[in-house]
């Protein structure tokens, strides 16, 4: 560790603005490796690990200190409970910390924050936990919900919901796949060859790994940035999940389409569109803030790619110029990403039901919207990163009840594999743990003549 400047001092400071500040932890930890980017690359990384495992893995740390601890977690003093989180985090998930540094450097910073009292309290709570946390004893299977929130540390409220939609053997494996440590998805660009693009990663020391469904998805990880990459810098892979390439394929877009993306940052489906065109055709992609729009032009350039066009145009707003013009409409509207909860785990605590149900009254009026754009025998691809059925079986429902829409199958573009029962019908619900993705709605649906 650094010694002029003591990492878990920054790291306390990081989980108090997380936690009792309410900034989103990959801002948090963003704007903090920004301030201090002098650091050691080690040191860099440990603030990183020890944050969001803290974070991710809160519920649990917070069951384990109330097993021991007399005092609760919620009557403690904000420093002392962001010390003993990060310090049992430490003493569980990190083996190449020794659990005496754990609990001595712990200690140590409980006095530097002039809590001098309370060092034997810290010290006793955490070495306790080191000795004996096998002991530990969860709620009662029989109690699936208060079992599954303490042992896979996810809120009882969305456990609860859950173990409703899907049953308690899919949610349990949800929230494990959640707690995985995911590497990161690229697609390569069909206009690169694929084994020279793979030769260039692995000259650069980078594991390429098959990714499932797509044969031009891979997982790459071992490298110390993406812009290090001259398969990036060249435009010949692109960060994309599986399930968002997936969108693109049941898009099917064909050459010469006028395509609106509505909210398109940052152009990852955008971009494939374009690309499974040749150069030909039209991709529209739009999104709300010149932040956004900027991304989507930064990664347009980087590609290469003639036929796509970077705008700022808010979603919510009707674009009377739009109407019966496109021959694809996607919307990948805003939602809660309870799908992607393994990449950004705070989403788990911050999303409530009030914020949700007016997540769905923005998401229909985007949809009410983009039908208007569709010309008489287009297609609407509707889609979401997350996997409440709130934001997808019903609003898919609410969209054929109210608009000249009927289903289209999905089964023509989909790897045989994800074939289901609702693919016919025009929807597919990929659940994180069950597929070999993140969680991820999508649908397509035909606008009639009439």
């Amino acid at each position: 560790m650094s010694k002029k400047y003591p990492v878990r001092e920054i790291i306390l400071e990081l989980l108090l603005e997380i936690n009792e500040e309410g900034t989103y932890c990959h801002t948090a930890i963003g704007n903090t490796l920004k301030k201090y980017q002098f650091l050691p690359k080690q040191d860099r990384a440990f603030i990183t690990r020890v944050c969001e495992g803290t974070v991710e893995y809160a519920i649990q740390i917070d069951y384990i200190i109330n097993y021991f601890s007399k005092i609760k977690t919620t009557d403690m003093k904000p420093v002392i409970r962001e010390i003993l989180r990060s310090g049992v985090y430490q003493l569980m998930y990190m083996d190449s910390v020794p659990d005496s540094a754990a609990c001595n450097e712990s200690v140590k910073l409980a006095q530097k924050k002039g809590f001098y009292s309370l060092k034997p309290f810290v010290n006793g709570v955490l070495r306790t936990i080191a000795r004996r946390v096998n002991e530990v004893e969860y709620p009662p299977k029989a109690t699936p919900v208060a079992y599954l929130s303490a042992r896979y540390s996810m809120p009882e409220s969305l456990v609860q919901r859950w173990v409703g939609s899907y049953g308690g053997d899919i949610t349990r494996e949800m929230l494990k796949s959640f707690l995985e440590e995911k590497p990161v998805t690229v697609r390569i660009s069909g206009n690169s060859d694929k084994e020279k693009v793979l030769e260039s990663l692995r000259k650069q020391q980078v594991k390429v790994e098959k990714a499932p469904y797509l044969d031009y998805a891979y997982y790459i990880s071992g490298y110390d940035h993406l812009m290090t990459l001259d398969a990036f810098w060249k435009g010949e892979i692109q960060v994309q999940d599986v399930s968002s390439m997936l969108v693109t394929e049941i898009a099917h877009p064909s050459k010469g389409n006028y395509i609106i993306d509505l909210c398109a940052a940052p152009g990852g489906k955008a971009l494939h569109m374009a690309e499974k065109m040749g150069d030909f055709g039209m991709v529209d992609a739009r999104d709300t803030s010149e932040h956004k729009v900027n991304l989507l032009k930064e990664n347009i350039l980087r590609s290469g790619a003639i036929n796509i066009r970077a705008k700022r145009q808010d979603a919510t707003v009707f674009d009377t110029e739009s109407v019966l013009k496109a021959d694809i409409v996607l919307a990948d509207v805003p939602c809660s990403g309870y799908g992607v909860i393994g990449k950004k785990p705070d989403i788990k605590y911050k999303m409530s039901s009030h914020k949700q149900q007016e997540l769905v009254i923005l998401q229909r009026k985007i949809l009410s919207m983009a039908v208007d754009y569709i010309k008489p025998g287009g297609v609407l691809i509707f889609s979401t990163c997350t996997i409440a059925d709130e934001e997808n079986r019903d609003n898919y429902q609410w969209l054929l009840d109210n608009y000249p829409l009927e289903p289209d199958s999905l089964n023509p573009y989909l790897p045989r594999e994800l074939h289901c029962m609702t693919t016919s019908r025009g929807y597919l619900q990929l659940l994180p743990g069950v597929h070999k993705t993140d969680g991820f709605f999508m649908a397509r649906l035909k606008k009639t003549e009439a």
